[in-house]
């Protein structure tokens, strides 16, 4: 099967496979935390006034929990033959992405810059972030109402580079230390930024090479059922 794949092809289905490993391993990171206990994993590197914070409480499981669904449904949109006679399901995923990002994960990302360790650099690395995240969907979602197919596709494209922040953070983060040997302040302060500002400039070049545009082209040859 892989054999018959053309390149781009190929790279799309181990990034995919990737991203989808990655979602559910993020699913069992999340589990433990529907507890509600406040003394686990990353809840320790917190002080116990922040994690007696209500506003800090509700920010944090707001947003672990919508991003799974936001990884999700935004992993979907960019494989086209799942939606082959099911444009209708493309719509719906695409509304549940645009709809949690938006109103879930975006703000209440926002919420947790407020409260994020590492003092102000981190502070503002996070909340410009989710800005950010908020922003290009917005825009991805204006851009469709307008019908106007390959922009939309490229704001998109951007949007999720910032979702898969998390997945960089993890993987730079890991590199950095065991690899570059930094420091675990220098290796976290660094991530903060280049999770999501790396991912956007690869964004853009594989935009730039017209991934946008090859992504409509698919979505518009595939068939749909009337």
């Amino acid at each position: 099967m892989l054999s018959s794949l053309s390149f781009p092809r190929l790279l799309q289905f181990l990034a995919g496979a990737l991203v989808a490993a990655f979602t559910v391993l993020m699913v069992t990171k999340v589990w433990p935390y529907l507890s509600f206990e406040p003394g686990i994993h990353f809840l320790t590197t917190k002080s116990d006034a922040t994690n007696d914070n209500g506003l800090f409480r509700l920010g944090f499981y707001v947003h672990i929990t919508s991003s799974l669904w936001v990884l999700a449904a935004g992993l979907a949109q960019f494989f086209p033959r799942l939606f082959r006679g099911r444009a209708a399901l493309h719509r719906n995923l695409g509304k549940l992405y645009v709809i949690s990002v938006l109103a879930l994960a975006g703000p209440s990302g926002l919420i947790l810059a407020g409260f994020a360790n590492g003092g102000l650099v981190a502070k503002v690395g996070f909340a410009l972030q989710c800005v950010v995240w908020w922003l290009s969907t917005w825009q991805a979602y204006r851009l469709a109402r307008q019908r106007r197919w390959e922009e939309h596709t490229a704001w998109m494209i951007r949007s999720f580079a910032v979702t898969l922040a998390a997945l960089s953070l993890r993987s730079e983060s890991y590199l950095l230390y065991y690899v570059f040997g930094t420091k675990p302040i220098e290796t976290y302060l660094t991530v903060t930024w280049l999770s999501w500002t790396g991912n956007l400039v690869l964004a853009e070049v594989l935009i730039q090479l017209g991934a946008a545009r090859r992504l409509v082209r698919s979505f518009h040859s595939t068939p749909t059922i009337r």
